[in-house]
């Protein structure tokens, strides 16, 4: 399993979809990525709505304005990526996949899936989450 630094906002907080900046020279390169995009439900779980790579600021803009996408936006979608070299990429995307079946889009890279850590916790269940806690 390859271990990732998954990025997060300020104050180690996940960052909200709608609230990033991406026209910001910041994300000029950002080209080589995976993202995950999510919210978290009522038990405090994840629920992947999209999974993807490429260039983080056209792909992320795109989604802003995506109906499939937006259709869970008061949900309060967040969204986190992580930089990989270019020949892990599908393979990663193929696994992220499999592991978090996000609600939009079905089609992964047809690649041997590459098993990385996630950037949240999928094995808690709801008796075991503290439902005043946020998992961020």
């Amino acid at each position: 399993m390859i271990n990732l630094f998954w990025a997060k906002g300020k104050n180690n907080a996940w960052c909200s979809l709608d609230q990033v900046d991406f026209s910001h020279s910041y994300y000029d390169n950002f080209k080589g990525f995976i993202y995950i995009i999510w919210y978290w439900n009522k038990f405090g779980e994840p629920v992947t709505i999209k999974v993807g790579q490429g260039n983080i600021r056209e792909r992320l803009e795109t989604h802003n304005t995506d109906p499939q996408i937006q259709a869970y936006a008061h949900l309060n979608l967040l969204v986190t990526w992580t930089s990989l070299p270019s020949n892990l990429l599908d393979g990663v995307e193929a696994y992220l996949g499999k592991i978090l079946k996000p609600r939009v889009g079905s089609l992964f890279p047809d690649a041997k899936p590459i098993p990385v850590s996630l950037p949240f916790r999928m094995d808690l269940l709801p008796s075991q989450v503290d439902q005043q806690a946020r998992p961020y």
